[in-house]
């Protein structure tokens, strides 16, 4: 078995993303909206925070306090629509229970909605997703890790002609991931808890990607010999977060597997950002648009 390293092709993307930010004529900003004062919470916006500034994009820092409302919050998220130069803004989640989550959502501009969780962002992404545009991090990372192993250069794996199963139909991986695969004319099986002889079908798939949330639950005994697994569910266990694949089972069965934590994890923070860039790309393709128009009518 080999582990797919998130972390190795995380920094690939995050050297690309930097090399295009240099050419851009203004330093684009992005903005993780943090309520409340959970540590897990501002821990991941700190790190976002990091890997924001590692390629020259620069973190706007929104913490807001626990007793905030949510028509509170949408104010403040709706100044932060009109900061010039802000190229991306998500809510960090879980918010407070007290919180309108869609609402908040809703709230953010949809062409700076780079978590495309907002109602407009998230229905563009469903209407036909192409190269080049904003998409769900954690899918596009669930890919780009699956593209990292040239599968389409050997016709006997090339992804149009092997199974590729989906475990789950959530809102954040399997729907959508679902949906991309299909706009790039595959056609994968989708199992849900429902599905009947699901581990008989699981047996077949040459590539797997789950998103259930269900820790270790696939094992050596469901797959066959050198399937590939893009593992995108989380868990919590005792010894801390876990995915849907029990590593030490699948060792000696599986040929690639992405593992949780250390796969999609880190690839998804660097899709998150390679959002952020999409947006400042079209941002300044307006800028100089408008500028052009300007010199043509003067």
């Amino acid at each position: 078995m080999i582990i797919l390293d998130g972390k190795k092709l995380r920094n690939e993307i995050l050297a690309e993303i930097k090399r295009e930010v240099s050419l851009l004529k203004f330093k684009p900003l992005f903005c993780d909206v943090l309520v409340g004062d959970d540590p897990v919470s501002a821990q991941y916006v700190n790190m976002k925070a990091r890997s924001a500034e590692s390629v020259g994009i620069a973190f706007h820092k929104a913490n807001f306090p626990l007793s905030i409302t949510t028509d509170e919050l949408i104010k403040e998220i709706k100044v932060l629509n009109k900061i010039p130069n802000m190229c991306g803004i998500i809510i960090q989640l879980p918010l407070p229970e007290h919180i309108n989550k869609q609402m908040a959502l809703d709230s953010i501009n949809s062409k700076l909605d780079v978590d495309c969780l907002g109602k407009i962002a998230s229905e563009k992404f469903y209407s036909g997703f192409t190269a080049g545009e904003k998409g769900f991090p954690t899918v596009l990372a669930c890919m780009a890790l699956l593209d990292s192993l040239n599968l389409d250069n050997n016709p006997s794996t090339s992804l149009r002609t092997i199974k590729i199963i989906v475990l789950g139909q959530g809102l954040l991986v399997g729907k959508p991931v679902t949906a991309l695969l299909k706009f790039r004319g595959l056609n994968p099986i989708v199992i849900r808890s429902k599905t009947e002889n699901k581990e008989k079908i699981i047996k077949k798939a040459d590539v797997i990607i789950s998103g259930i949330g269900k820790g270790k639950y696939i094992t050596g005994s469901m797959i066959k010999k050198g399937v590939v697994i893009i593992d995108a569910g989380t868990s919590e266990s005792e010894g801390g977060i876990v995915g849907d694949v029990d590593l030490e089972s699948v060792k000696d069965v599986a040929g690639y597997v992405s593992p949780v934590p250390g796969g999609v994890g880190p690839v998804t923070v660097a899709m998150l950002l390679n959002n952020v860039l999409t947006v400042a790309k079209q941002k300044s393709a307006t800028s100089t648009n408008s500028a052009m128009a300007e010199f043509v009518d003067a």
